[in-house]
């Protein structure tokens, strides 16, 4: 994990895993598209080799580099580990949205207790002798 994340630690190396998205590409193509030196954009592409993210193959004289996503598997885990709200915050934020709801049923009740309230009825046997 420690190569892939020295790997996309560089904003360039992450532009070029992001134009490999899209279709693989020769080293030139991709040195084509940025304003540095095609030997610092080798640099780039074997460094995103060593750790696994891209692959190349020969078409001629030409290298095809093409994305490779697999390495990047167990650095998504580890950051969805690191995401996920610890138990104690879990805990709080089921504990949050109870007295949320609570507090809501209760001025609902009121609500209905000042905009109906409840009068004494008495039996119509009461009202006559009243």
């Amino acid at each position: 994990m420690d190569e892939v994340v020295n790997a996309v630690a560089d904003p360039v190396r992450r532009e070029i895993l992001l134009m490999l998205r899209e279709e693989p590409l020769s080293a030139g193509q991709v040195a084509d598209r940025f304003v540095i030196s095609r030997p610092a954009v080798s640099r780039h592409l074997r460094v995103l080799r060593e750790a696994g993210l891209v692959r190349d193959t020969a078409d001629g004289r030409r290298r095809v580099y093409t994305l490779v996503t697999a390495p990047l598997d167990e650095l998504t885990g580890w950051l969805g580990r690191l995401m996920r709200p610890s138990g104690w915050q879990h805990r709080l934020d089921a504990l949050e949205t109870e007295v949320y709801r609570t507090r809501r049923e209760r001025h609902t009740a009121a609500e209905r207790h000042e905009t109906h309230p409840t009068t004494e009825r008495q039996h119509p046997a009461q009202k006559e002798t009243a």
